[in-house]
């Protein structure tokens, strides 16, 4: 828990943001810790309470957030970080590489989703199901912040890329739609890949004409929709019942 002059530490923190993912929040580092990234800086509001709490919550993790967490001023941490997390504990750490080919389990595909928040939830999650991945087409980056923030830094449990359908995993090709045929009724193959389409536009063309089979989930009369999350989780949990 380095003592170091506050001037020197936002010097090294702006030295390292460039190309750095932003962990904002404890819950948001332990798993990153957790799954293997690499810290480039580390910083505290109170380093002995972010110890404290990672002893408390997450034994595996706290001796290097003791070893690795700068003491920062609330003033300095609102200055590095635009909307800081209550539990005042921020760190940068490197980008993982895109995860190796040999999935034994789905990878969910957003097709131009526009909720940060939302790709967020569902990378978290397809961490806890231990799918293979989230990929994502059109401009939004699955690595903004605050998907990461959503995620609780669970990017670094999974896959998590923006893709072109050009790149896509081999393996089959499943739409979700509220007219496919009823989930119930189909074993998940586990190389399949499962589109979602956006929030309000849904899937869009491209992916329908690459489709090889469309899903729907049960739902009652006058429900018009469920979350994005919801969808994911529910699609994941029947792959799960029929994989074991």
């Amino acid at each position: 828990m380095s003592g170091e002059p506050e001037d020197d530490v936002a010097r090294r923190w702006r030295w390292a943001e460039p190309g750095a993912v932003l962990l904002d929040g404890f819950h948001a580092v332990k798993h990153a810790v957790r799954f293997g990234a690499r810290l480039r800086c580390v910083v505290a509001v109170d380093p002995e309470g972010t110890a404290g709490l990672a002893a408390d919550l997450a034994p595996d993790v706290a001796a290097p957030l003791r070893e690795s967490a700068v003491r920062v001023s609330a003033r300095l941490l609102r200055e590095l970080v635009s909307r800081p997390h209550p539990t005042a504990v921020a760190a940068l750490a490197d980008r993982p590489e895109p995860v190796a080919a040999g999935r034994v389990a789905p990878t969910v595909l957003l097709d131009n989703p526009r909720h940060l928040g939302n790709v967020g939830a569902v990378v978290r999650v397809v961490a806890g199901f231990g799918a293979a991945g989230v990929l994502t087409t059109g401009d939004m980056d699955p690595w903004h912040p605050q998907v990461v923030r959503s995620a609780a830094g669970l990017h670094f449990a999974t896959g998590v890329a923006r893709t072109g359908l050009e790149r896509l995993p081999r393996g089959p090709l499943l739409a979700l739609d509220a007219g496919g045929e009823d989930i119930r009724s189909v074993a998940i193959p586990d190389d399949a890949v499962l589109a979602f389409g956006s929030e309000r536009r849904g899937l869009s063309e491209r992916v329908w004409a690459r489709a090889d089979g469309v899903l729907s989930l049960p739902m009652r009369d006058g429900v018009s929709s469920y979350n994005l999350a919801t969808s994911v989780a529910m699609v994941l949990f029947h792959w799960s019942t029929r994989a074991r």
